[in-house]
C-alpha cells in the first residue's frame, strides 16, 4: 500500500463516486511510484462491490485517458492477471478537490472588561488565552468557493447548442463534455455532426430508463457521435457522387443534342453550366433554355 499515491488520488477529481472508489482501490494496492498493481477486475469488483461491467468500462476508460498503463502480466489459476501503473503525471493534471481556507486571526486584543466579543488568540485580563473557535461557531465548517473551471467561465457558443441538444435529464460533467467536443472538432468533425449524432440519440434513447442511457460524459468519452458522424459523411459522399453522375449525363446529352433535351428543366441546366462541364453556347445550341 502506498499512502503517497492514495493521498495523490484522494486529492483530486475523477469525474464520479464510481472512478473515485476504483481508484482509490488501485491505489491501495500500488507502490509509491505507482507500480506493482496486480489484481483482478473480479477482484476489484467483489471488493467495492460494484457491476463487472462497470468495473471494466471504467478500467478501460482509465486506460485509454492515461491514468493506468499495463506493464505486464502474472500468471494465475485462470490464465493471467495484468499488472498496471497509476501514472502519477496524470493525476497531478486533474482538477485538485477544493480545500477552504484557513481564516486568519484579524484581531488579537481584548475588551477593558476582559471578555472576548469575538472568538480570538489573545489572552484576557486573568492570563487566560481566549479560544480561536466557540462551540458551534457558524463559520467553523467552511464551504469552499465556488471554482468555475476555465472551460466553465468562457462558454463556447457552439458547444452550447450542443449541450442543450442533449436531454436535460441525461446531462453531466459539462466542462469533461465540452473539453470532448473541442477536441472533436479540432480533429476535424464539424458542429454541426456532433449536433445532429446527439438529436440521433436522444431521439433513439427516448423513454429509456436510466439505467439503459448514456449520460452526456460517457457518451462524449465512448465517441458514441463517431459512427452517426461516418453515416452521415457516407450519405454525403453517395449524394454528392450522384449529383455528379447526374451532371455528366446532362453533359453528354446537352454536347450531343441528344432528343431529351427538350425535357431538361432551366435549374438543371444552370446547374451543369455552373459544374463548368458545358458552356452556355452549347446549352443554347441544343435548344435547352437557361
Amino acid at each position: 500500500m502506498s499512502w503517497k499515491v492514495a493521498n495523490l488520488c484522494a486529492e483530486r477529481k475523477f469525474g464520479s463516486p464510481v472512478r473515485k472508489q476504483i481508484i482509490m482501490f488501485l491505489a491501495d494496492k500500488a507502490s509509491d511510484d505507482g507500480s506493482g498493481i496486480w489484481c483482478s477486475k473480479g477482484t476489484v469488483q467483489r471488493h467495492t462491490e460494484l457491476g463487472e461491467s462497470t468495473v471494466k468500462r471504467t478500467i478501460t476508460d482509465f486506460l485509454n485517458e492515461g491514468i493506468l498503463i499495463e506493464t505486464g502480466r502474472r500468471a494465475c489459476k485462470n490464465g493471467y492477471t495484468v499488472i498496471y501503473r497509476i501514472v502519477l503525471s496524470a493525476i497531478s493534471g486533474l482538477e485538485p478537490i477544493a480545500e477552504p481556507d484557513d481564516e486568519p486571526p484579524t484581531d488579537t486584543g481584548f475588551s477593558a472588561d476582559g471578555v472576548q466579543r469575538e472568538p480570538r488568540t489573545g489572552s484576557a485580563l486573568d492570563g487566560v488565552p481566549g479560544p480561536q473557535r466557540t462551540p458551534n461557531h457558524p463559520k467553523t465548517i467552511q464551504k469552499p468557493p465556488p471554482r468555475a473551471s476555465a472551460l466553465e467561465a468562457k462558454e463556447d457558443p457552439e458547444f452550447e447548442k450542443v449541450w442543450h441538444c442533449y436531454p436535460e435529464d441525461r446531462r453531466r460533467g459539462k466542462a469533461f463534455c465540452q473539453a470532448s467536443y473541442r477536441r472533436v472538432v479540432d480533429a476535424g468533425s464539424s458542429a454541426a455532426e456532433i449536433a445532429s449524432a446527439v438529436r440521433a440519440y436522444a431521439q433513439e434513447s427516448a423513454g429509456y430508463t436510466r439505467s439503459k442511457v448514456s449520460f452526456s460524459d460517457n457518451w462524449f468519452r465512448q465517441e458514441r457521435w463517431k459512427a452517426h458522424a461516418e453515416a452521415l459523411r457516407a450519405q454525403s459522399e453517395a449524394a454528392a457522387e450522384s449529383l455528379e453522375g447526374q451532371l455528366e449525363q446532362l453533359a453528354g446529352w446537352i454536347k450531343g443534342q441528344n432528343y431529351v433535351c427538350r425535357h431538361i428543366t432551366t435549374k438543371q441546366a444552370r446547374a451543369v453550366l455552373a459544374s463548368g462541364l458545358v458552356s452556355r453556347a452549347e446549352i443554347e445550341s441544343a435548344g435547352v433554355r437557361l
